[in-house]
């Protein structure tokens, strides 16, 4: 009689040679059958990989099954880099996924997949508390009081609303202290989007109820909101308030009309989210439909980059970073959530999410399903399509950028593709604050992590040329040495080079090169279009090393796109650092000479004295009594005293609210 075949999580464990997973298989016995989480650390004790499961058991056992079917990519190295195994015992699936987020957020695995990078997405802030509440955008939510909806991904999207709001509903749009300050009306109010509540008397019961129609409209619920304005106008105009009416006849108008610009897609009322995936390798693109009492009101796409785990790890890892991660954001969880394929414990998952909700009197539950037929599953079928639709595009759009990009290498006579360009510019304001910008560029995108400033120190009175041949001597001479030492990948050259003027600019970055020996590094100049004697517009043109005559740049051309596009970022980075350092500037007080004294410090020294004469004649002990003053920082104000010994102080005072950088 044969013996039947073992489940692959229960087949034996597949003893390494390592001594230390050796010993982390003999734990695997001793795993119970119930739902936890499980961590794995690596030789040094960082934990790699946390995940949650319905029965420990079978769950971690099936990564060291010597006939698992678990193919993805990542596998191996997981196994290889695992060296001990801790795992933590919960009462339910739900508590599992709760303590899963939890250890994601705490550890931060390198193994789990990651749906966003660390910035965070922009949110609707209202301010329902304030006497009069206001709409605006905020990157990070708290618990004070206000309403937030969203977070919404693209801050395109995020402003587009704000600015339908602003268009049809009036809500003020000046902030608390212009607020305070305003002694007539804005030009807001001119063109009939704010009802002036800084100097003109208004009804709070109107302003309540138009606060109420832009949440009811940023929830999605536009029959609630098309039934409340068609009762407020009806009120109005029996009230012979037909200023009032009309404006409420205006919105009721353009919520009808975006309500008649979404497609229906189903007969149901309840409100519904469909996930589409779609992946090919390791890149996966996602799409988010929001469905409200049967149609679409939003479609939302997130790109995936080296994806190695399965469908149901990303879908998992999703739901946890898009609906568990809002924090207090105030958009209703829909009912259903519609999915391709289930996650691991999507019991626990659905009773999670439900009581993640805001409002506690409306909770409701929401469901995570998974239809095979019917018109949900076609639903699942139209977001898996636009998954796919979205993914080609993004695929088309690469592809143009590096067509755009041979064409660039063939007009400059590159030897190497321009994947990487930097751009640099110098900005200063009647020949002071002085400050040089490098910019990077990747494949067309702005690459933040390369941009730098430079507070130019050898020059000053406006010298540009000084300016740029110190500047780019210090990011050429980082350059030189990536080669050399490791750890400045960051510092790398890049594949072209391009300097914000015409023959002078481009000879001083030659010479700035070439003192450090560096070569092959293509360096041009871009001269910006100008008005020749005549009149005439001139096109942008290009300076290459050892050609006299510029090369001209057709206006749209795609040559020409990245190359003012790497101009005008630096251009902007530019001011925006030499805005900056004259903010510091004028804002600099003597006692930033004083080591050990920082803006927290120094505040606290202004709070405690009014001046820095007050400041010479306390004593010793006074001085210490303040947040930070060590022996050292007291040692030094004496120093800084004797200095000034015989001269005209001033006295120097920093308003209450305010924190030079």
């Amino acid at each position: 009689m044969t013996e039947p075949p073992v489940p692959p999580s229960e087949a034996p464990a597949e003893v390494p040679a390592d001594n230390a997973l050796a010993e982390l298989l003999l734990k695997l016995d001793a795993l119970p059958p119930k739902p936890g989480c499980y961590l794995f650390r690596d030789r040094h004790g960082q934990v790699i990989y946390v995940g949650k499961a319905t029965s420990l058991r079978s769950r971690v056992r099936s990564y060291f099954a010597a006939n698992s079917t678990d193919e993805r990519a990542y596998m191996p190295w997981l196994r290889k880099n695992i060296g001990d195994l801790e795992t933590i015992l919960t009462a339910t699936e739900k508590e599992a996924a709760i303590l899963e987020d939890s250890l994601i957020k705490e550890h931060r695995p390198k193994y789990n997949v990651k749906l966003r990078d660390d910035k965070s997405y922009l949110s609707l802030r209202l301010a329902v508390t304030h006497e009069w509440p206001r709409l605006e955008l905020v990157r990070r939510p708290s618990v004070d009081g206000a309403r937030y909806f969203g977070p919404y991904p693209s801050a395109t999207a995020a402003r587009r609303t704000l600015h339908l709001v602003e268009k049809h509903f009036r809500l003020r749009t000046c902030a608390d202290r212009e607020l305070a300050t305003r002694r007539r009306p804005c030009i807001q109010h001119q063109i009939g989007r704010c009802p002036a509540p800084c100097v003109l008397p208004l009804d709070k019961e109107v302003y309540a109820a138009e606060v109420k129609a832009v949440s009811l409209f940023l929830q999605g619920r536009h029959d609630d909101l098309s039934a409340n304005l068609d009762e407020r106008m009806r009120q109005a105009s029996l009230a012979m308030d037909f200023e009032l009416a009309a404006l409420l006849r205006d919105q009721l108008k353009a919520i009808n009309a975006l309500r008649e610009a979404q497609r229906v897609v189903s007969v149901s009322d309840a409100d519904q989210d469909i996930v589409g995936l779609y992946r090919q390798g390791e890149r996966v693109e996602l799409v988010v439909m929001l469905v409200r009492s049967g149609r679409v009101i939003d479609v939302s796409a997130f790109s995936l980059l080296r994806v190695d785990v399965d469908d149901a790890e990303v879908i998992s890892a999703f739901l946890r970073e898009h609906y568990a991660a809002r924090g207090p954001i105030e958009l209703r969880l829909p009912d259903e959530i519609l999915v391709p394929t289930m996650p691991d414990g999507a019991e626990g998952i659905s009773e999670w999410l439900s009581d993640l909700q805001w409002d506690s009197s409306e909770k409701r539950k929401c469901r995570l399903v998974m239809p095979t037929r019917g018109p949900k599953r076609q639903l699942l079928d139209l977001a898996q399509e636009n998954a796919q639709h979205a993914f080609e595009e993004k695929q088309r759009a690469a592809e143009d950028v590096q067509v755009r990009l041979a064409r660039l290498q063939r007009k400059l006579r590159l030897a190497k593709l321009p994947s990487r360009i930097e751009c640099v510019d110098i900005s200063h304001l009647g020949g002071n604050d002085t400050v040089g910008a490098v910019v990077a560029l990747r494949d067309g995108a702005p690459d933040k992590s390369r941009y730098r400033t430079y507070h130019v120190k050898t020059v000053e009175g406006g010298d540009d040329y000084g300016a740029l041949l110190e500047v780019l001597s210090r990011r050429f001479r980082r350059g030189a040495e990536s080669h050399s030492e490791p750890g400045q990948q960051a510092w790398e050259l890049p594949d072209l080079f391009v300097i914000d003027g015409g023959r002078g600019q481009l000879a001083v970055a030659l010479t700035a090169a070439n003192d450090l020996g560096i070569t092959d590094l293509p360096i041009v100049g871009l001269a910006k279009e100008k008005e020749n004697v005549h009149g005439e517009k001139l096109v942008d043109r290009v300076y290459l090393p050892g050609q006299k005559n510029a090369i001209a740049l057709r206006p749209g051309s795609p040559e020409l796109y990245f190359l003012a596009q790497a101009r005008d970022e630096a251009h902007r980075f530019a001011n925006r650092g030499r805005s900056k350092l004259g903010h510091a500037r004028r804002f600099a007080s003597l006692l930033d000479s004083v080591k050990g004294v920082g803006p927290k410090t120094r505040k606290a020294l202004y709070a405690a004295y009014p001046s820095l004469e007050a400041m010479r004649g306390s004593p010793d002990e006074e001085l210490a009594q303040v947040p930070g003053v060590t022996p050292q920082v007291i040692e030094g104000l004496r120093s800084l005293f004797a200095e000034l010994e015989g001269e005209s102080v001033e006295p120097e005072e920093l308003p209450p609210d305010t924190t030079p950088p």
